[in-house]
């Protein structure tokens, strides 16, 4: 068994979370970072839950708004739709959470081109959703660009375990909700493990806020597993991640931790800081 004593660790309940804190991962780079240490560390049995977004980053999912011009409709859902239906009426009423609300209230200008985006690459079934659209992460890429969700998420997983060479299970999360209604799991991400129904975009959102909130999503799996047991481990991940003061959720937070407006941001400014893109889980 691994002598834990000189490895940084937290206990959670049953589990012994090991973080993996590495540089900033970029665009076209290997995920070396992340699977050296998880080759000397993890040992049979153990998980690996990977963020979603040093994956896309890794294989250049990257996308620059400012070359997409604001259609009338990603204005619409911008202003009219998002920011004040969502931010002063629906969301309200539908009890989202309090950051959210303050978040639509406020959003920037810059939206605007973010939901062409969505609108162009998605569909309107994703732009219609208020905030965090198709899983696009708008805070852990410089500039003006931003990432999508990764491509086949569960043969990456399956690649890395290859890589570690032990029989360990390798997860890919999304911090965006997988939610519970009836004893059906369903998601608005585009994608998700077996047996949690995805892509349902601003309509599996709606239904998600009258249905049990049960956290962060399982993109992709290198074993097949129960999906209760796979969100188990994800929230384990997700309440490691919660705790690191260098978490950058939104685009609301980059500000308070690098210091820079979110069109500012640049690679060298993101590899200042600790970035922990994923966790080894253990049970004790």
């Amino acid at each position: 068994m691994t002598d834990l004593e000189n490895i940084k660790h937290v206990i959670n309940g049953d589990y012994i979370v090991i973080p993996i804190e590495t540089g900033y991962i970029k665009p076209n780079e290997d995920l070396n970072s992340i699977i050296e240490p998880a080759k000397r560390i993890m040992q049979d049995g153990d998980y690996l839950v990977i963020a979603e977004t040093p994956i896309s980053v890794s294989q250049n999912r990257l996308v620059d708004e400012s070359l997409y011009k604001p259609s009338l409709t990603a204005k619409f859902l911008t202003t009219v739709w998002s920011k004040y239906l969502w931010g002063y009426v629906l969301g309200p009423v539908l009890g989202i959470k309090k950051r959210t609300i303050k978040n639509l209230r406020k959003l920037p200008e810059e939206t605007k081109a973010h939901k062409e985006v969505v609108l162009q690459l998605y569909g309107l079934k994703h732009a219609l959703k208020p905030a965090s659209e198709a899983g696009i992460d708008l805070s852990n890429a410089p500039g003006t660009f931003v990432s999508l969700l990764p491509e086949n998420p569960e043969k990456v997983a399956c690649e890395i375990k290859k890589e570690i060479g032990k029989e360990v299970c390798v997860m890919i999360i999304d911090t965006d909700a997988t939610y519970m209604k009836n004893g059906k799991y369903f998601t608005g991400l585009p994608i998700a493990i077996e047996g949690i129904d995805a892509d349902n975009g601003f309509f599996g959102y709606l239904k998600g806020q009258l249905s049990e909130n049960m956290g962060s999503t399982p993109l992709g799996c290198s074993e097949k597993m129960d999906v209760g047991s796979a969100l188990k481990i994800a929230n384990i991940a997700e309440d490691y991640q919660k705790s690191l003061s260098t978490e950058m959720k939104t685009i609301h937070s980059v500000k308070a931790v690098l210091g820079t407006e979110i069109d500012e941001v640049t690679v060298e400014a993101l590899d200042s800081i600790t970035h922990t893109p994923a966790v080894i889980i253990r049970k004790r």
